[in-house]
């Protein structure tokens, strides 16, 4: 029954992917055929931004968590409650940080005033994220996959009753209010997941008096695993945010206009990209439930079982990859036209599907390395590949050759993290 516990939680998370995915694209077609293509540029030139806002917020919670619960080697509601007060203080200094700077973010770097409003708004939503993050973190550790697969559910559907009631009467008032709308509808949702890891919890999980103030040695275990891990993350969300900035300037430089900048950019990250990582659901159940078994076993220095797993991992993979990116690669246009009503983006799907098959071994190979306890080397690795990439965009960029830089640089990327984070492993298992 232990030898199945991996792949019981992978196909339970893999079930609740496929519901989560086909409702995530249900609101993502609804809420780009309500605003148009040119909400959803704002959109994506602030994504980033964000997601490089929320990696700092959120400190890696589910994978620390994972990590430290599936070892046992603390109380788990003293890891919750020590990483709540954790998660909690940085999220009050990451607001009040990015009201003081919001302006020059929007205005210097991404030039696009309009983006302002929503910087800030995405900001409020980081307490909600972190909260659902740590109960993630916990079930993850657990092996009980149904709760986080309930909660997505719920949360997915919650996402498109309001968009239904809210999104409508702010299209009318403008662009801005519509992507403002969405940012805030995100509140909503993460607090119908929280509610259900809430009703999903042990009956014997109650809360002590003595246990609220966090416990100081599970507080270092947390800090301790969490600040390389986040600060792998970090790298790669800083090439992330960077990487419309020196896009946009560069193409801006050489001749482009800033309507054919916000309107290619667009398509390739809300089409091209978002269609090719449509089956990373798929992935990132195979890594959420691989992480806590390499941990268990790599504690238990049972490299077997860690050897197996990991086999495993790979060649689930690397089907799923195959399968997804090829079919994905034969009917994009029809993809592209049944799900957004649009061909935009098809010509950058051609050219990325071949190497999307070796970007659904990413997810996998990170999560080996990070229960092996090598932040360092995820660090070193994306450091690595986020330089390559943004020296490589820029470099191309200055070729007028438009949108296509953006793909050649993604390409390197996943070539190197792939490429480095396989030489890793093969060391790690090597000299055990």
């Amino acid at each position: 029954m232990k030898n199945n516990k991996f792949l019981t939680a992978t196909f339970i998370l893999m079930l609740g992917g496929v519901i989560t995915k086909a409702l995530g694209f249900i609101i993502r077609i609804i809420y780009t055929r309500m605003v148009g293509s040119e909400a959803i540029g704002l959109y994506s030139i602030v994504t980033p931004t964000y997601s490089l806002m929320l990696t700092i917020a959120t400190l890696s919670l589910p994978i620390v968590i994972s990590k430290l619960i599936s070892e046992g080697k603390h109380n788990s509601f003293k890891i919750i409650t020590s990483a709540t007060f954790i998660t909690l203080a940085i999220n009050i200094i990451v607001i009040i940080i990015t009201f003081l700077t919001k302006n020059y973010l929007a205005v210097k770097l991404l030039k696009e005033p309009r983006a302002e409003i929503l910087i800030l708004a995405m900001a409020l939503t980081f307490p909600f994220v972190s909260i659902s993050a740590i109960f993630k973190g916990y079930f993850y550790g657990k092996q009980k996959m149904v709760p986080h697969t309930i909660s997505n559910i719920i949360e997915q559907i919650v996402r498109i009753i309001l968009i239904y009631l809210i999104i409508p009467s702010l299209v009318e008032k403008g662009v801005i209010y519509s992507v403002l709308g969405l940012i805030l509808i995100s509140i909503g949702s993460e607090l119908a997941s929280i509610v259900t890891f809430l009703v999903f919890l042990p009956k014997k999980f109650q809360i002590k008096k003595q246990d609220i103030k966090p416990d100081i040695a599970t507080t270092k275990d947390i800090i301790s695993i969490s600040i390389p891990t986040v600060s792998a993350r970090l790298i790669g969300n800083i090439g992330f945010f960077f990487e419309p900035i020196i896009l946009t300037n560069i193409l801006l430089m050489v001749g482009y206009s800033n309507s054919f900048i916000l309107r290619e950019y667009g398509a390739y990250n809300a089409y091209s990209v978002s269609l090719l990582a449509m089956p990373s659901f798929f992935i990132q159940a195979i890594s959420s439930s691989l992480l806590p078994e390499i941990s268990k076993f790599y504690y238990l220095n049972n490299m077997k079982m860690v050897k197996r797993r990991y086999k495993q991992a790979m060649i689930l993979s690397f089907i799923v990859g195959l399968f997804f990116s090829s079919m994905i690669f034969i009917f994009r246009n029809k993809l592209l036209l049944t799900l957004y009503n649009t061909l935009s983006g098809s010509n950058y799907i051609k050219v990325l599907a071949p190497f999307f098959v070796l970007f659904y071994l990413e997810g996998p190979m990170q999560s080996v390395l990070q229960a092996f306890g090598k932040f360092k080397t995820c660090m070193g690795i994306t450091f690595i590949a986020i330089i390559v990439k943004l020296g490589s965009m820029a470099l191309l960029s200055l070729l007028h050759i438009g949108m296509y830089s953006l793909v050649i640089a993604e390409i390197l990327d996943i070539v190197i993290i792939v490429g480095l984070s396989y030489i890793s492993i093969r060391k790690v298992i090597s000299s055990q």
